[in-house]
């Protein structure tokens, strides 16, 4: 009895000391792998809302876990952080490394990670406080998303109207795409556009010909382009002729300015143009000066009939048919 009681005694001491190996081991490797064991330093950052980081969550630097968070707390300005860095990387870390939330999958769980920082800057110590970077949270990324799914649901709505409304041939593109006889117009409008196209680029070659024409010598346009000869010619044919056209305005208006006497109402001339009066006088006086010269030749021939008068015309004729024949004679050469 005494054998078989010592030896449950020494079972049960060796299933103990086994299970506190075990134990030990288990605590050992899982405090190794959240690296519990390591000799770090504590750092802090401020946030305004951790969005559930918890102590325990991990803390990352490029993409390699370098410690954990040990404490959440409130502060004054917001939700203080501390979390441990390991010593052997702390050379990595900056006083300007910032820092930010993040998560390890879409909804995974909270992480802190750290980037950025300078060489210049100097390294991190126990206590400092890092700068934060408020980013977008999982809740703000799932707004967005929803408020983006409305805009889609509202853009495929809308699309649908304006597709159906097409379909039924509505508004203009709707009869643009159902009505034949505005495909048919614009086919037209097309062709003519084509044919207007290929008859710019007939007269761009007859342009292009043309100017080649332009620069061959002996072309007449070509030697009004170069020769000065001709160039002062023209230009000296210009002046005379701006010249005689200001004589000719001159000439104009002087006509002008008769025209508008001769219409005046306050000239002779233009008297007897326009009033009527004044030229049926003026006829008047004309037979009354005709019938006065009449009755004054019969009255003359009456005086040299007149016995009174008869002696004086005879003297008269006689004297005229004297000198007559003194000038013929004097016209008559003298004979040697």
């Amino acid at each position: 009895m005494r054998n078989s009681k010592g030896l449950n005694t020494v079972l049960t001491g060796v299933f103990v000391i086994a299970g506190i190996a075990i134990l030990l081991a288990g605590v050992f490797i899982i405090g190794g792998k959240d690296k519990t064991f390591k000799k770090s330093l504590t750092a802090n950052a401020v946030f305004v809302d951790v969005n559930g980081l918890a102590k325990g969550s991990n803390v990352w630097y490029e993409g390699v876990k370098i410690g954990t968070v040990k404490k959440v707390s409130f502060v004054q300005n917001g939700v203080q952080v501390s979390f441990g860095i390991e010593e052997d990387v702390k050379q990595k870390i900056r006083k300007d490394t910032k820092v930010k939330l993040s998560s390890d999958g879409l909804i995974g769980n909270k992480i802190i990670v750290l980037y950025g920082g300078t060489a210049a800057s100097p390294v991190v110590e126990q206590g400092n406080t890092l700068m934060v970077e408020n980013g977008i949270g999982t809740e703000e990324m799932m707004a967005t998303l929803q408020s983006n799914n409305k805009n889609i649901l509202d853009i495929t709505s809308d699309l649908k109207v304006v597709s159906k409304a097409l379909a039924e041939g509505k508004g203009t593109m709707g009869k643009l795409l159902n009505d034949p006889t505005i495909s048919n117009s614009l086919q037209a409008a097309m062709a003519s556009l084509n044919k207007a196209g290929n008859n710019a680029q007939v007269l761009t070659t007859n342009l292009s010909e043309f100017s080649k024409k332009l620069n061959n010598k002996g072309y007449f346009l070509n030697d009004i382009a170069t020769d000065t000869t001709i160039i002062a010619s023209l230009k000296s044919t210009a002046a005379q002729l701006s010249h005689m056209s200001q004589s000719a305005n001159v000439v104009v208006e002087n006509l002008n300015a008769t025209t508008a006497r001769l219409n005046s109402s306050k000239s002779a001339v233009g008297v007897l143009l326009n009033n009527d009066g004044a030229g049926e006088n003026v006829q008047n006086t004309l037979i009354n000066l005709q019938a006065g010269t009449k009755k004054l030749d019969e009255n003359m021939e009456a005086l040299q009939h007149n016995f009174l008068l008869r002696g004086f015309f005879k003297k008269r004729a006689k004297a005229e048919e004297k000198r007559i024949k003194d000038s013929a004679e004097n016209a008559m050469p003298i004979a040697n």
